[in-house]
C-alpha cells in the first residue's frame, strides 16, 4: 500500500528587498567606516593637525621675535591681510597632507585590490565615487576649519600688540571659515586625480605639480599672460577664500577664487566618473 505524497513546502522565493543594492545612506557608513579604520588615514588626519598648529606656532613665532627688524613694506603687507599670514604659516605642509591623503583614499584600494570587491557590493560605480567623495570631503571640512580656528587663535595669542586682528574685524570670520573650505575642496581635487590615475605615486605626484610646481611656472611667462594664468591655477585661486580681502594684485576675489577651484574640481570628478564607467577595475 503506498503512501500518499506529503507535499514539500515550498521554499520561500527572495522578495526584491533582499536583491536591492545597498542605498546611498548605506554607501556613505562604508566609506565613513573605511576612512577611521584605516590607520593611515588616522595617522595622516593627526599628522595634519600637528603640521598645522605646530608650524603656525613657529612661523608667526619667528615672524614676531624679528618684528623690530622687519622692514616697513613686509609689516604693511602682513597688518593689510593679519588672517592671511596667520593662515598661510601653517597652510604649506597640511596641503600636502591633505593631497596625499586625497590620492590614498582612492588609489590604495586599487592597489590592495579591495575595489574589486567594493564595486561586486554597488554594481554601478558611481554611487560609491560620489559616497567616497561626500564622507572625505566632510572629514577633511570639519577638521579643516577645527585646524584654521586652532591656527588663528594660535597665531594672534603670538602676535599680539604687533598684528592685532579678532575675529570681528571685516572678512576675518569669513577666512578662518574658507581655510576649511579650501581644504575640503583641495581634498576632493586629490581623490579625483587619484581616481583618474588610480596609481599612488603617480597621483601624488599630479596633485603636488598642480599645487606647488605649475603656479612658479607660470610666474615666469611674460607680461599679463603669466599673471592671469597664475590666478585661475586651482590651489591659488582656491587658496583666495582664506584672506579677509582681495589685494591689490589679486585678479579674483576670494569668492571668485573659490568657484575657479570648485569648476576644477567638478571637472575632474566628472572625468573620473567617466573612466570609472569604461574602465575595468
Amino acid at each position: 500500500m503506498t503512501q500518499p505524497a506529503t507535499a514539500t513546502a515550498a521554499a520561500p522565493r527572495p522578495g526584491p528587498d533582499e536583491f536591492a543594492k545597498p542605498g546611498f545612506g548605506r554607501l556613505l557608513v562604508a566609506e565613513w567606516t573605511k576612512i577611521r579604520t584605516v590607520r593611515s588615514t588616522l595617522w595622516s588626519l593627526i599628522l595634519l593637525v600637528v603640521l598645522d598648529l605646530g608650524f603656525t606656532a613657529l612661523l608667526v613665532g619667528l615672524t614676531i621675535a624679528q618684528w623690530d627688524n622687519t622692514s616697513p613694506t613686509d609689516r604693511a603687507q602682513i597688518a593689510a591681510d593679519p588672517v592671511s599670514f596667520i593662515l598661510g604659516s601653517g597652510f604649506f605642509l597640511s596641503q600636502l597632507a591633505i593631497c596625499v591623503l586625497g590620492v590614498l583614499v582612492v588609489a590604495s584600494e586599487y592597489s590592495t585590490g579591495m575595489i574589486r570587491a567594493s564595486l561586486l557590493a554597488v554594481p554601478r560605480r558611481l554611487p560609491m565615487l560620489w559616497a567616497k567623495a561626500t564622507v572625505f570631503a566632510l572629514v577633511v571640512l570639519v577638521l579643516g576649519i577645527a585646524v584654521s580656528f586652532g591656527s588663528f587663535f594660535i597665531g594672534a595669542a603670538i602676535s599680539g600688540d604687533k598684528i592685532e586682528v579678532s575675529l570681528g574685524d571685516d572678512g576675518v570670520l569669513r577666512a578662518v571659515i574658507g581655510g576649511g573650505l579650501y581644504l575640503a575642496m583641495l581634498g576632493l581635487f586629490a581623490l579625483a586625480v587619484g581616481a583618474i590615475v588610480r596609481h599612488t605615486a603617480g597621483g601624488i605626484t599630479g596633485v603636488i605639480g598642480f599645487v606647488l610646481v605649475l603656479a612658479p611656472l607660470a610666474m615666469l611667462l611674460p607680461g599679463s599672460v603669466g599673471d592671469h594664468i597664475h590666478a585661475y591655477l586651482p590651489s591659488e585661486a582656491g587658496a583666495l577664500i582664506a584672506k579677509a580681502h582681495q589685494g591689490p594684485d589679486d585678479i579674483l576675489s576670494p569668492w571668485q577664487g573659490y568657484g575657479v577651484f570648485a569648476l576644477w574640481t567638478v571637472a575632474l570628478l566628472a572625468v573620473a566618473a567617466y573612466l570609472l564607467k569604461r574602465r575595468d577595475a
